[in-house]
């Protein structure tokens, strides 16, 4: 008796652990979908059950679709963030929102909610008792959904009249830890909903159709409408579509059914289906059987999360073929759905486990299944592309460059970082690599699988459960003798940098005996390698734990030993990793020229090399061949030599620079750069100037690095040697000066508001100054943008005869050649009228258009319709011995292409009524700008 009631006993704990976390609460929804409206009615209850040891006193209930209800919603916060302006300017009518919701318990008394202040996205509902533990309540609720335009995040309705149906009801949070999990929508996929059962009606005009993966039970048609029922067991979430013609294809699996859309029209149907059943058997070897009878794997699943490479080239050019590319996008897809659907984790807190499952298991695939595949695919077989490493790379060696890039930037961030305080292209793609990368690390340090075990003994005991990142570690350690505590110490929850490199190397012709410099002091195992004539002769991992530790390994006739040779362990620098056992040079990198562009290759040193093509009226236009070492990732030291040739003057041009670049990894300090650079151009067309500029960059961030603050304090000698010429008159103070600079920035742009703060120091023998100043633009809701800039400037002493110093009202003289003029010492014609909005600002040429003294002037402008804008600039300027002068101008902005292309055309000012006076085609003033680094940080910004 006693062995079977302890064998009762044992199967009670079983079950009872096996249903820890599986529904408890269930939605029952009754839904009329007005698809003209895109809006929905519905009649819902909610059936709550208190699965926690806390009596409830009130409910909270997510509201993801009120996220988009205004401009002030933390989703609307977060476009701001990254420079969306299409939901800040959309229509009314497009946004979502709920409304309308009344809330009755059993008895149908009513009951109050409200939405927390910063929490519009939530529902909190109060009680009128406390729900004691393990006890249900029942709740009715009546409210109207009004769906979002897809323009915004891919959910919602499009012009199609199709409707993507996403977290658009209202449904229990999780409750953990003594409290509801509250977290705002942000456009992350990672609501943090309770597990729930699912019946639900959708009442349906004819002429549509539904997709979903939940199951439909039932259909019930008539004249008007359909009404289709669907049931779901253990769900956080699902997707609905609607669409007036489906474009879903169903692929039966052994043991589920597979829906999807992903695009592939260049893919014939069989294909498709080969992929896919590719995918299917690799993810339920390697990961587990999926819990639920549908799998719903969309484009726009994909779209919101693509597989950066392949979709970043125009088809036509894409090197890899449609099947393969197919097959990699569904297998991303497929692995993202699949997960997010079946393992129910911290999603925002802990996410890196599903990104670290997800690439893993995709570099896994690629192992299996195409190991020979490169990372330019095709491209790497074309002999004229045989010297970059861009193209010897294998598939999987693409993950470590993408977290790499982020790295070098000083960018990265720990893989335990929530969600939403992520850079984006750490949410999007560095941060997901760097998961996936660091499982592989571990899995190559355990050697015995324990991260492939450990994935699939994982999965099998969570899946359709609550669990957590102490789960995933309990099983990681279990499946492997090794201590592993550093890893998640490490390589999860820091930002700390790994780089090794060989101290001293001795070598016999048996043995190699060697010591280890670890340069971030961050110890973590590190594999050796030998190699003979690009053959692995012999492997070993090293626990390295001081620097003088002496270790010894078999030659095995090695002619090059190497440490991380795989790229196994995600480390800052493969540069300073190996040594030749060679008698001579032992770290003699040859030199190698690539054309253009290149991945950074540990095993040579590197010059780009590009043609250039620049122009300004003196030297004409001046072709040269540019010269750097500046390949993708950016390096602590670099050099850009740019020699050139003048055709107006035949004559050599050009400029270089040299650069130390420095990081600081935990401080709010967290860039210096060192740089020297030079320039030798013509400023007249008989004379040349030569630029030398040693200077200093600090840069400083906020603790935040999704803030959008920047601070830069910038340092500079400038020191300038003109050449006389006939042509300019110049006095002797203009010829020769040097001048020290410091600059102060501080800036916070996002796309509704812009603010920019400037001050500016310069002090040189002839004369000192002071300025500063302030920029700020809002944009409103109706697409009307409000532009304020205030400029003041003084002379602390001036000593110079001539206006070549002093402030300019309109076109100053740039004597420190930072603006780009294309004909800088005009004073009539084309080239005269090109505009540089700094000192004055002012868009008029008027009589008075310098100050030797002190200077002040407010620059505004408003926009009257599209790029349409009126502007209008005052200021009072200061000169010796004269009263102070007042000046204005007004007239209209054609803001065409915003800092590449733009027209002032001046209306009235301190000249009069200048529109009808004489050669007003000479008075229009232009911006044209050439230079591609305004359009890189236009991108840049969204990303970084």
């Amino acid at each position: 008796m006693n062995i079977i009631f302890k064998f009762l006993l044992a199967c009670v704990v079983f079950f009872a652990c096996a249903n820890n976390g599986l529904a408890q609460n269930h939605n029952r929804l009754l839904v009329e979908i007005d698809a003209e409206m895109h809006s929905l009615n519905i009649t819902q209850e909610l059936e709550y059950y208190n699965a926690s040891s806390d009596s409830l006193s009130e409910i909270v209930l997510n509201d993801w679709n009120n996220a988009y209800a205004d401009v002030k919603t933390p989703l609307a916060n977060h476009f701001s963030d990254e420079f969306y302006r299409g939901f800040h300017l959309a229509k009314e009518e497009e946004r979502g929102k709920t409304s309308n919701i009344a809330i009755t318990n059993q008895e149908q008394l009513p009951l109050t909610w409200k939405r927390p202040k910063n929490d519009p996205d939530i529902v909190v509902v109060k009680l009128l008792n406390k729900l004691a533990p393990n006890k249900k309540i029942n709740l009715r609720l009546n409210y109207t959904v009004k769906i979002p335009s897809s323009k915004f995040t891919k959910f919602g309705y499009d012009d199609l009249g199709n409707m993507n149906l996403k977290s658009w009801f209202l449904t229990p949070a999780r409750y953990e830890n003594h409290a509801f999990v509250i977290y705002n929508n942000e456009n992350l996929d990672d609501i943090a909903n309770a597990i729930t059962d699912f019946d639900i009606e959708l009442k349906l005009a004819k002429g549509f159709t539904i997709t979903t993966d939940l199951n439909t039970t039932e259909e019930i048609r008539n004249n008007d409408y359909t009404v289709y029922k669907l049931s779901g067991k253990n769900r956080v979430d699902f997707d609905l579509f609607i669409e007036p013609k489906s474009s879903f294809t169903n692929f039966k699996s052994e043991r589920f059914e597979v829906i999807t859309n992903l695009d592939g029209d260049k893919v014939t149907p069989e294909d498709q289906a080969k992929a896919i059943d590719n995918v299917v058997r690799f993810v339920k070897n390697n990961i587990g059987d999926y819990p639920f009878e549908k799998i719903l794997v969309s484009q726009t699943d994909y779209e919101r999360n693509p597989f950066y490479g392949l979709n970043q080239l125009p088809s036509i050019i894409r090197p890899f073929t449609d099947e393969f590319t197919y097959e990699l996008k569904f297998l991303k897809t497929y692995l993202n759905v699949f997960l997010n659907n079946s393992l129910f984790i911290n999603n925002r807190k802990e996410s890196w486990i599903h990104n670290g499952i997800q690439v893993f298991i995709m570099m896994k695939y690629i192992e299996e299944n195409y190991p020979d595949t490169k990372m330019l695919g095709k491209a790497a077989s074309f002999r004229l592309l045989k010297s970059y490493n861009l193209t010897n790379l294998d598939f999987n060696e693409q993950y470590s460059y993408f977290y790499m890039l982020m790295a070098r930037k000083n960018l990265d961030q720990e893989l335990g970082t929530p969600k939403n305080n992520l850079i984006k292209f750490n949410e999007q793609i560095a941060s997901k690599y760097r998961a996936g990368l660091s499982l592989r690390f571990l899995e190559n340090y355990s050697e015995n699988n324990a991260v492939s075990k450990s994935i699939r003994a994982f999965y099998t005991v969570n899946k359709a459960k609550q669990t957590s990142e102490s789960d995933f570690e309990n099983l990681l350690k279990q499946q492997t003798a090794k201590e592993i505590d550093w890893f998640f110490k490490t390589i999860i929850h820091s930002r700390d940098l790994i780089d090794y490199k060989f101290n001293k190397v001795t070598k016999t012709t048996d043995s190699i005996y060697f010591s280890l410099k670890n340069k971030t002091h961050i110890n973590v195992p590190v594999p050796v390698y030998g190699i003979k004539n690009g053959e692995i002769v012999f492997k070993k991992w090293l626990e390295p734990a001081e620097n003088d530790s002496i270790y010894s390994v078999k030659r095995n006739d090695a002619n090059k030993i190497v440490l991380n040779y795989k790229n196994e362990v995600p480390e800052y620098n493969l540069r300073n990793n190996w040594k030749s056992l060679k008698s001579f040079f032992p770290n003699n990198r040859p030199i190698k020229f690539v054309f253009m562009k290149d991945l950074e290759d540990p095993f040579y040193n590197q010059v780009l090399y590009v043609p250039t093509l620049e122009y300004n009226l003196y030297d004409g236009l001046i072709p040269g061949i540019r010269l750097h070492n500046k390949t993708i990732l950016d390096k602590p030291f670099t050099f850009d030599i740019n020699p050139a040739y003048s055709t107006n003057t035949s004559t050599f041009s050009g400029a270089g620079s040299f650069t130390i670049n420095q990081n600081y990894r935990n401080s709010n300090l967290y860039n210096v750069k060192y740089s020297l650079s030079g320039s030798y151009f013509h400023y007249a067309p008989d004379a040349a100037y030569s630029k030398f500029n040693p200077n200093v960059q600090i840069r400083i961030r906020e603790d935040d690095f999704r803030d959008n603050r920047k601070q830069l304090i910038y340092l500079r000698q400038v020191m300038v040697n003109r050449e006389k010429s006939a042509l300019i008159p110049n006095d002797n103070s203009s010829e020769n000066y040097s001048v020290f600079n410091a600059k102060y920035f501080n800036t916070k742009t996002e796309v509704t508001e812009h603010f920019n703060f400037v001050s500016d120091v310069q002090l040189s023998g002839k004369f000192g100054k002071l300025a500063a100043e302030l920029e700020y633009r809002k944009l409103f809701e109706n697409n009307r943008q409000l532009s304020l800039r205030f400029y003041t400037g003084t002379f602390l002493y001036n000593n110079s005869n001539s206006n070549f110093f002093n402030f300019a009202l309109d076109r100053p003289t740039d004597y420190l050649f930072d603006y780009g003029y294309y004909g800088r010492s005009e004073n009539s014609g084309f080239f005269s009228q090109q505009l540089i909005i700094a000192e004055g600002g002012f868009k008029s040429k008027l009589d008075t258009a310098f100050a030797n003294q002190w200077i002040t002037t407010v620059n505004a402008g408003y926009t009257i319709w599209n790029w349409v804008e009126m502007y209008g600039d005052i200021g009072v300027l200061k000169n010796r011995n004269k009263n102070p002068e007042f000046a204005f101008d007004s007239g209209i902005r054609l803001n065409l292409v915003t800092d590449y292309f733009e027209l002032y055309l001046p209306v009235y000012s301190t000249n009069g009524w200048e529109i009808g006076q004489k050669n007003y085609n000479e008075k229009i003033r232009f911006i044209i700008t050439f230079s591609p680094k305004i359009l890189v940080n236009l991108f840049n910004r969204k990303w970084f």
